[in-house]
């Protein structure tokens, strides 16, 4: 009883280690179907449950239970599953309320991970899809995520408060207290990149002015607005841009914009704003002036 209410969220029910906490730890529980008696000892397996791991994300149990009751865990996983191996299925009981199992079968290929939880609704006979919704909404929260063919994004995080007053991407020598503390702070300062040709040097410009207000001058999309912003601006750190794109893709998304974002097409803006500058160095004296003056009232706009 010990075991199935505070051990199995990390060491599975089985001892296996199996589970969705497990993906996340680095080390991973340890997985007692795989280790021997001699190796896990008793004295060594109460000094873990006592007084916990140093490094790992197990805990010291020594405020949470007794004496007899960490001995009574060790001789259960030592009997059950390091000596005998056998799997847990103890919790499927009568007397926990479980009548019937059976019954539930329809969603055990998604428990087991016959199944990827993630295969596309309509890729599933109805039989299946009823099995999937069963999982969902009474299996999942015990059984986990089960198997999956797209792990997706591990952790994601969101703002808790709105932007701060005055908020601006760029370096901001008069930051108060709030700001300074705040963990988008350090994506608030401009890029550290020292550009290697005048066009770089032209496109670090246009970056900082028009695209850093989402994405962040440093290029990770984190800073304040972009956390606020769903789906999250790209976080071009993240894998190397010439990996994901080509010069033409890229240019593509720049100038249409993609379609359910915030990003917006840039074809009407930037290249309205080079036809100007280009047209300012081409022309006489008198068109300049009032070419200057549609780059302002553009501006403005």
């Amino acid at each position: 009883d010990i075991y199935n209410y505070r051990c199995y969220f990390c060491h599975g029910y089985s001892g296996d280690a199996k589970t969705l906490a497990s993906t996340f730890l680095s080390p991973p529980p340890i997985a007692f179907i795989d280790k021997s008696a001699e190796e896990l000892n008793i004295e060594r397996m109460r000094k873990a449950i006592k007084n916990g791991k140093t490094n790992t994300a197990m805990m010291a149990f020594d405020t949470l239970l007794s004496e007899q009751e960490i001995d009574a865990v060790i001789h259960f996983v030592r009997e059950a599953f390091i000596i005998k191996k056998r799997e847990n299925t103890s919790y499927h009981t009568v007397e926990n309320g479980w009548l019937d199992h059976e019954q539930y079968k329809i969603a055990f290929p998604f428990v087991t991970g016959e199944i990827a939880l993630d295969t596309p609704w309509d890729a599933l006979s109805e039989k299946q899809r009823k099995g999937k919704r069963l999982y969902l909404n009474s299996c999942i929260s015990c059984h986990d995520r089960s198997k999956v063919e797209d792990e997706g994004a591990i952790w994601e995080s969101y703002p808790l408060s709105w932007p701060r007053n005055g908020y601006s991407h760029k370096i901001n020598e008069k930051n108060d207290a709030i700001s300074a503390a705040s963990p988008y702070a350090v994506h608030d300062k401009s890029d550290t990149y020292v550009p290697k040709s005048e066009m770089e040097a032209h496109g670090q410009a246009i970056f900082q002015e028009n695209c850093a207000f989402c994405h962040a001058p440093d290029g990770t999309g984190k800073n304040w607005i972009g956390q606020f912003i769903e789906p999250h601006p790209r976080n071009f750190t993240a894998l190397p841009i010439s990996e994901r794109y080509t010069k033409n893709s890229l240019k593509v998304l720049i100038q249409n914009g993609v379609e359910g974002s915030a990003m917006p097409a840039w074809r009407y803006v930037l290249g309205v704003m080079m036809r100007l500058i280009q047209s300012l160095s081409t022309c006489g004296r008198s068109s300049r002036v009032v070419l200057i003056d549609a780059f302002r009232r553009f501006a403005k706009v």
